[in-house]
């Protein structure tokens, strides 16, 4: 079994288990999730979110990113500075849309989350910009 640093198992899921887990979503969000779909800005349901707790995949529940490294970027998608454990996050290289960007997926389902740049805040300088649809928020 592989475990990240913060001790969660990261074992893929079955391409079984991710299919039984899509069921429960609903059509937009699988377009993001299975087929690196984004949202329109300003329309997450996470973006204003103000709570203390910790945000998920929504595929596969593994936990994303903490509220404390939550920012408001003006961009229209939730924003985060770091992750809650960089093992939990994959990042590949995106040349979709005429332009390169860094890609990220959960490390344990391999779901579309959204992109990272590098124009966020101190302390990473890092903007991890999330779609709503890609996640749950436990308080």
């Amino acid at each position: 079994m592989a475990t990240s640093s913060s001790g969660y198992d990261l074992t893929p899921l079955s391409d079984a288990e991710k299919h039984s887990n899509a069921a429960n979503l609903t059509d937009e969000e699988r377009r993001i999730l299975l087929n690196q779909g984004t949202e329109p800005p300003f329309c997450g349901g996470l973006l204003d979110n103000k709570e203390d707790g910790v945000y998920h995949c929504k595929l596969c529940d593994l936990p994303l990113f903490s509220s404390s490294s939550k920012f408001e970027s003006g961009t229209g998608w939730p924003s985060f500075y770091e992750p809650f454990d960089n093992d939990h996050i994959r990042e590949l290289r995106d040349t979709s849309h005429g332009m390169v960007r860094v890609e990220i997926r959960c490390a344990r389902c391999d779901g579309h989350l959204g992109h990272v740049f590098p124009d966020g805040p101190a302390p990473t300088g890092l903007r991890y910009c999330l779609n709503s649809a890609s996640m749950n928020f436990k308080a």
